[in-house]
């Protein structure tokens, strides 16, 4: 004899909006479900990934991803709040990551460029697997970026954004906002191409590297512990500070 259907009411706040249909947006919404399921089940079968989530309030009590569900409940769901260390309330994960640091998928390669540019620790590969994603993200303590919301429900990702934008630039302004970041960009001092960390390099380190006309023209310039690559102040160096300016200034 098949259980007795359940019911819960929802309720998404903030950008865990986008994750639902238009006409779901911003209102109680009915959950039909059977047994005790883990709220986390009925968050993601409803569309929302986990690791966007941050506050569970379950009638008027905070809980956990594993807090089963039961008939009548109502949840309140919240957006994780990674500028701001709510785990004494909430414990949904062991801790926030106090050191920024994110890892990309396959789609995401601009974005990566310019969070490098920015200065912040991007890892990113144009091979990855989604698995790849998931394990950096997890043994490195990565923030796991990408626009594919499967990959974001991977039952093993504790910190993962979906990135909502399809354009390189708003992308980085969204990443900026949402873990609110402008004060900690520090442009040039991270690799473009690798990920490693440039600094300040000998002239007479980097000449035999050099074209002609880079040996006359320049004589500051920086080289990356990773690759390798050296860099000076080029005549794309205007831009890029223009690009850098834009960003920083939302």
């Amino acid at each position: 004899m098949a259980t007795a259907a359940k019911t819960a009411t929802f309720r998404f706040y903030a950008e865990l909006n986008d994750f639902l249909p238009p006409g779901r947006r911003g209102r109680d919404l009915r959950h039909l479900f059977r047994g005790t399921p883990a709220v986390n089940d009925a968050i993601e079968a409803l569309g929302v990934p986990h690791p966007e989530v941050e506050v569970i309030v379950v009638d008027g009590r905070s809980v956990g991803f594993e807090h089963r569900l039961d008939d009548g409940m109502r949840v309140a769901v919240y957006p994780m709040f990674e500028a701001v260390d709510v785990t004494p309330l909430v414990r949904l994960r062991d801790r926030p990551l106090r050191r920024t640091r994110f890892v990309l998928d396959t789609h995401l390669g601009k974005l990566a460029r310019l969070l490098r540019l920015l200065g912040f620790d991007a890892s990113y590969r144009n091979d990855l697997e989604d698995a790849e994603v998931v394990r950096l993200s997890v043994e490195e303590r990565r923030i796991a970026l990408t626009r594919d919301r499967g990959l974001l429900k991977h039952g093993a990702l504790t910190h993962g954004y979906c990135v909502r934008s399809d354009v390189p630039e708003r992308q980085a302004r969204e990443i900026l906002d949402r873990f609110d970041l402008r004060g900690a960009i520090e442009p040039f001092t991270r690799c473009t191409v690798c990920n490693g960390p440039i600094g300040p390099v000998a002239k007479s380190e980097v000449e035999s590297r050099l074209e002609p006309g880079t040996r006359r023209e320049h004589d500051a310039f920086l080289r990356c512990a990773g690759c390798g690559r050296v860099y000076w102040k080029g005549s794309h160096h205007a831009r890029l500070e223009r690009l850098v300016e834009r960003l920083r200034s939302g």
